[in-house]
C-alpha cells in the first residue's frame, strides 16, 4: 500500500508546492509520513464532521483543499493544543485516530487542472486559459458556446454548483467569462481589462459589486464553498487513477456552513 509521503508526492505532481503563496501552508500537515494508506477521504475542509466520517470509514488519510492549520488564519489557536478550543480539539482527535492530513490550497488554485479549471469545466466554459493580467495565476477565462442572459446564467451557475444561492449584479449578455473560485473578488478590474463581460467568484464585497457595475461588467458571487467544491471530485479521480489499490471517496459531510432563509 502507498504511504502518506508517496501520496503527498503524487499530489505535488498535480499541484507543485512552489505554486503556493508564501503565506500558505500546504502538503502533509499531520500524521506519520510512513503510514500506509488503504482509504482516503477528500474534502474541502477538515471539520469535525469530516473527521467523524473518516473514522467511520476507516480512513488513514484526509486530503483537503483548505489547510488544516495556517498561521495566517489560526495564529492564536496554534499557540496551544487544548481540547476546549476548536483547532486543538480537532488535532487531538486526528492524532488519537491516527488519521493523517494533506492539504493542497493555493497551489491547487493555480495549477492546471486544479480549482479554477474544475470550476470552468463545471460551468461548461470552453477553452479556459489563464486570465491575462492576473499576476497571481489564479483565475481562468473562456467562452460559452452561445451568449445567454445574465439572469439565466446566474440560475444555471446556482444549479450546476448546487449552491444555496448566488448574488449577482449587471445587465450584459454573458459570453466571455472569468472564473476565480473562492475569494477572488479583488480580480474585478483584471477580469474587465481581460475583456470579460462576466466574472464568477465568491466572497464579493459590497463595493466590489459597485466597482463591477461602474465598469459595465457582470459579477456573480456563487459562494466560497460552492465555487471550490468541484475540485474535490477532480482530486479523488486523480488519486484513484494513480493508486487503484486504495479506496478514495469524496466526503458526504463537508458542506457550506452558510445558510440562507
Amino acid at each position: 500500500m502507498p504511504t502518506v509521503a508517496q501520496i503527498e508526492q503524487a499530489l505535488f505532481q498535480l499541484a507543485p508546492k512552489d505554486l503556493a503563496f508564501d503565506w500558505d501552508n500546504v502538503g502533509h500537515l499531520e500524521g506519520s509520513p510512513d503510514q500506509e494508506v488503504q482509504r482516503v477521504l477528500v474534502a474541502l475542509d477538515v471539520t469535525e464532521n469530516v473527521v467523524s466520517e473518516a473514522e467511520k470509514l476507516g480512513c488513514q488519510l484526509i486530503v483537503s483543499h483548505h489547510p488544516l492549520m495556517n498561521v495566517r488564519w489560526h495564529q492564536a489557536e496554534m499557540q496551544t493544543l487544548r481540547p476546549d478550543r476548536y483547532l486543538g480539539r480537532l488535532l487531538r482527535r486526528l492524532v488519537k485516530a491516527d488519521i493523517s492530513v494533506i492539504s493542497m490550497h493555493t497551489n491547487l488554485d493555480i495549477a492546471p487542472g486544479g480549482v479554477n479549471d474544475a470550476l470552468a469545466e463545471a460551468l461548461r466554459i470552453e477553452d479556459p486559459g489563464p486570465m491575462p493580467g492576473d499576476e497571481t495565476g489564479l483565475c481562468r477565462v473562456g467562452r460559452l458556446r452561445n451568449p445567454v442572459k445574465l439572469s439565466d446564467f446566474a440560475g444555471e451557475v446556482c444549479k450546476v454548483l448546487h449552491a444555496n444561492g448566488v448574488r449577482y449584479a449587471g445587465d450584459r449578455p454573458v459570453e466571455y467569462i472569468a472564473v476565480g473560485g473562492g475569494a477572488c473578488g479583488d480580480g474585478v478590474r483584471e477580469a474587465f481589462d481581460a475583456g470579460c463581460d462576466t466574472f464568477v467568484t465568491a466572497d464579493v464585497k459590497y463595493n466590489q459589486f459597485w466597482d463591477a457595475r461602474d465598469l459595465g461588467m457582470n459579477l456573480i458571487d456563487a459562494g466560497h464553498f460552492w465555487t471550490e467544491n468541484p475540485v474535490c471530485a477532480t482530486l479523488a479521480e486523480k488519486l484513484q487513477g494513480q493508486f487503484p489499490q486504495i479506496l478514495v471517496k469524496v466526503s458526504e459531510h463537508h458542506t457550506d456552513c452558510i445558510k440562507f432563509c
